[in-house]
């Protein structure tokens, strides 16, 4: 077998298992999709917490499957599989053998960011064949320099910022690079790096307006979700923490490299390295450790800088490149004594990640003891409030606030897809009509016992109690308690638009 036909039957495979896991036995989708639904049925320039491109794709999932919700576990398989194909391209043009891109894609696969939190589509998730074609477009146009490569080069980067601004960081990588090394300097006298920027621009302009037009929304909500430093402390232990995060997330990797070579070959490593160690060309390996190791640094002074405390999921994008550097720098397949037990391992990896998944979905019920996103009853959640807001008023629900969880169900599984008014502000949720709301009324949900809503609801109603609370079951099997859902009505014309003791209009 060749090594491009097996990759692509395992890369095909696995990303197949890890739509079909989660598509088959999750009852209700993660978090992440969840929300992105609710945002993606505004069809906005952006949202609370991101740019739009996440919550389009949902939307245009969940149209395309005539208001299916599964399309988020196969939006995440189509970008581990553009993932692994550009891995695979830029693994060749870096000058690695087939089998050494094989090894490559099969390494970066069992890295922890491509197997548990693949089934929970998010920005995150979405950045990765972002970030790996950008490399790919990039180092072509550096080599053949035609203005097709940098136009392509700058639309997937406005894609990419359209994601999630952490794109950025890759983009600074670019910029940087190219004005550090000689023979990609020389193309800033072209055009192609100024048509690359003009693209990217003139893509970015309608979010930019929004963004003008928002009061810079989603880095306000940024800013008010970052742990800035406690104390000295910080300015150590949260890079050391984040970097230690990322090593770990290659654990497989090392597993994989340690299986290959067998215990007793370890302490040869060094010499028989250096005996296989093919050579790659200066550039093509000043190229690899540059984009695999620069966005990390970055990163990493940055939170030693600040103090800041940066997501570890963060780094899902910055490690497209760890299978190839290990393939490069530690000179495998050839290294290794144990090949077949190598793959073994790969395949024992995923094996085991696919049943912690199923695992999660099938058993946790069994024992969990605490409410759990996947198992929500979210659809009989929604359809009951949906059924309650017309006995009460005689119109279908159009509008639904509260807080991210308990509103976001509603919104997607409602048959009226109400809209989410996030926690009844304005500020958040500007897509709001402040004139159609009111004549159609909103209901405020929430859970939980208690028979008022949350602070941020009490602003706008501070004598407002539950007009009703229903209890539904996590299912029919298992230990996970009921959860309690409240209810507020407030009817056509009765809408608060301005928290109580507020001059400011929301």
């Amino acid at each position: 077998m060749t090594a491009s036909r097996a990759a692509l039957i395992y890369g095909g495979l696995i990303c197949l298992f890890y739509a079909l896991v989660p598509a088959l036995t999750f009852p209700t989708p993660p978090l992440d999709v969840v929300e992105g639904f609710a945002w993606g049925r505004e069809l906005q320039l952006g949202y609370t917490k991101h740019p739009p491109m996440q919550a389009w794709l949902l939307e245009a999932s969940y149209r395309l499957t005539g208001g299916g919700t599964q399309g988020g576990y196969w939006l995440s398989t189509i970008c581990a599989a553009l993932g692994y194909l550009f891995i695979w391209r830029l693994a060749r043009r870096l000058g690695l053998s087939p089998w050494q891109a094989f090894w490559a894609l099969a390494l970066t696969s069992v890295t922890f960011y491509f197997t548990l939190p693949m089934p929970e589509f998010n920005p995150n998730i979405l950045q990765v064949p972002v970030w790996a074609g950008m490399m790919l477009l990039y180092h072509r146009a550096l080599e053949k320099g035609r203005p097709g490569d940098w136009i392509l080069l700058g639309a997937l980067a406005a894609f990419g910022l359209y994601t999630k601004y952490f794109v950025a960081l890759l983009i600074g990588t670019i910029g940087l690079y190219t004005l550090v090394f000689a023979d990609a300097r020389r193309h800033l006298f072209t055009l192609g790096p100024w048509v690359c920027a003009l693209t990217c621009i003139l893509l970015l302009v309608p979010h930019l307006m929004w963004l003008l037009q928002t009061d810079f929304l989603t880095l306000q909500y940024a800013a008010s979700r970052s742990n800035p430093a406690g104390s000295l402390v910080d300015h150590v232990f949260n890079p050391l923490n984040f970097l230690g995060a990322q090593i770990g997330n290659h654990g497989g990797l090392l597993l994989v490299v340690l299986a290959g070579l067998g215990w007793r070959e370890v302490r040869l490593l060094s010499a028989r390295r250096s005996r296989n160690l093919h050579r790659l060309a200066p550039p093509q390996d000043r190229f690899l450790l540059w984009f695999a190791f620069v966005p990390l640094t970055v990163v990493v002074l940055a939170s030693a800088l600040t103090g800041n405390e940066f997501e570890h999921m963060w780094g899902t994008p910055m490690f497209v490149l760890s299978g190839m550097v290990a393939v490069r720098y530690l000179a495998l397949p050839a290294l290794w004594t144990f090949p077949r037990r190598a793959f073994a391992a790969v395949v024992a990896i995923q094996a085991i990640f696919l049943g912690v998944l199923f695992g999660q979905a099938v058993l946790e019920p069994l024992w969990k003891t605490k409410h759990t996103r996947i198992h929500y009853p979210g659809r009989e959640i929604g359809e009951d409030l949906a059924r309650i807001w017309r006995q009460e008023t005689g119109t279908d629900l159009a509008y639904v606030a509260g807080d991210m969880w308990s509103a976001a169900n509603v919104s997607l599984y409602a048959p009226s897809r109400p809209s989410m008014y996030y926690l009844h502000s304005h500020t958040l949720s500007p897509w709001i009509d402040l004139v159609d709301i009111q004549k159609k009324g909103v209901m405020i949900v929430w859970r939980g016992d208690s028979e008022k809503p949350l602070d941020e609801l009490l602003a706008y109603y501070p004598d407002a109690v539950r007009d009703g609370s229903a209890t539904f079951s996590y299912g029919a099997y298992g230990t996970i308690p009921d959860v309690t859902v409240n209810w507020m009505i407030v009817p056509a014309g009765k809408v608060a638009d301005t928290p109580v003791n507020s001059g400011t209009h929301e």
